[in-house]
């Protein structure tokens, strides 16, 4: 049986081939939309699945260090290392800044910089994988940085004031916004965190020194004393908690809220906070705008199929003439507008999956979202050409006789 469709589709296939084009970098740009909100949620698992942590301790009535500001004092992990449960405890801090460069070409890098206790892998915290080099073993100044930030083995990098070797490289390790990872020794971090400059250093310690409660003439060393506390940090932003084999996550993190008075987060909890609370305006916006394509895309595919249709209403009413029915006709177009867009949907898959990497955030095409854009389009298609359906039924078959 011969296909109209076919027919005319090759009768007129480079305008069709171009508009397929057209349509599937549209097609595209959706698909790319839908892999940047996976993206972004994949970025918040791997985040907590690279932390190692079973359960997250932080300030109290605070939605922990990856939504909001958490302060804990760093001598609280040893008691909770101690309660049933729990295999290991450890302190970790949290900044998002600039890191810089040292040497020729030197750029700043937006990074999440990370600080760890220098204890080796497995420990909470520690970069789970090293692509290159090794972990941290000393106290100061080496640091563990992802391949996303660009950053060489051996390069020196400036945190604040201070200078770091990294000595080891690994991949996918992430912040929820998709910043690189800078893993730095914990006391370090807990500088760099509070650490002021030095004109603010001198007029703290001049406001301190006129104070008459803290710089009292028969109270020799006091000033020297909260001078000193002054200068140091006692605080992290969370402490990571690794439970033994066994234990429900629950069990353990009861006695914790109720005796160090802090509040506890699962893996549940903390991945509904980052998804639900942390991303869920992105993807609202992001949902937003795959509606706006689709509705785009609809109306492009309906011009189209319209215009082919106004294009040969001669030789519709020739068919109609000689007893085509009307079934064929719109199975004709129903059939155009499907190829279409097919052709469409397999170039803007291509084009997703090509330019993705090319994205500075992770961009996640999942199997899922291709299937169901596939069914979206085919769908799209099928309602777009309803317009150009009923054009063509009514058409006279007179009109294939006159002028």
């Amino acid at each position: 049986m011969i296909s109209l469709a076919g027919r005319d589709i090759l009768h007129g296939w480079g305008k069709f081939v171009f508009t397929g084009l057209g349509l599937g970098l549209l097609i595209g740009v959706t698909l790319t939309m839908a892999g940047v909100y996976r993206g972004m949620v994949d970025d918040a698992r791997a985040l907590l699945d690279n932390s190692g942590a079973d359960l997250w301790v932080v300030q109290q009535d605070t939605l922990g260090p990856y939504a909001e500001s958490s302060s804990v004092h760093d001598d609280v992990w040893r008691s909770i290392a101690g309660m049933e449960g729990v295999a290991r405890a450890a302190n970790i801090t949290y900044l998002t800044m600039q890191v810089r460069q040292t040497g020729p070409g030197a750029r700043d890098v937006r990074a999440m910089v990370v600080g760890v206790t220098p204890d080796g892998p497995g420990h909470p915290g520690q970069p789970v994988h090293l692509l290159a080099g090794r972990h941290l073993t000393r106290s100061h100044y080496e640091a563990v940085a992802d391949i996303a930030a660009g950053f060489a083995l051996g390069e020196r990098i400036r945190i604040r004031r201070n200078d770091y070797t990294v000595v080891g490289l690994t991949r996918r390790m992430v912040s929820s916004g998709g910043d690189p990872m800078v893993f730095i020794p914990l006391k370090d971090a807990q500088e760099a965190q509070f650490l002021k400059d030095n004109d603010a250093i001198v007029r703290q310690r001049a406001r301190t020194a006129q104070n008459p409660t803290l710089n009292r003439p028969g109270v020799p060393g006091l000033l020297d004393a909260v001078i000193a506390s002054q200068s140091t940090n006692p605080y992290v932003n969370a402490v990571l908690v690794q439970l033994a084999p066994g234990y429900d996550p629950e069990r353990v993190a009861e006695p914790i809220r109720r005796w160090q008075r802090l509040t506890v987060y699962t893996r549940a909890q903390m991945e509904e906070i980052l998804v639900a609370k942390l991303i869920a305006t992105s993807a609202r916006q992001i949902a937003m705008f795959l509606v706006i394509l689709a509705i785009v895309s609809a109306a492009i595919v309906a011009f189209i199929i319209y215009t082919l249709t106004l294009g040969k209403i001669r030789e519709i009413a020739v068919l109609k003439l000689i007893g085509t029915r009307n079934r064929t006709i719109a199975s004709m177009i129903l059939q155009q507008a499907l190829g279409l867009g097919l052709i469409g949907f397999v170039v803007g898959k291509i084009a997703a999956t090509l330019w993705a990497p090319a994205f500075p955030k992770y961009v996640l095409l999942e199997t899922g979202d291709t299937v169901r854009a596939l069914v979206a389009v085919m769908v799209i298609c099928v309602l777009a050409s309803v317009l150009a359906i009923r054009a063509a039924l009514r058409v006279d078959p007179a009109e294939a006789i006159g002028g």
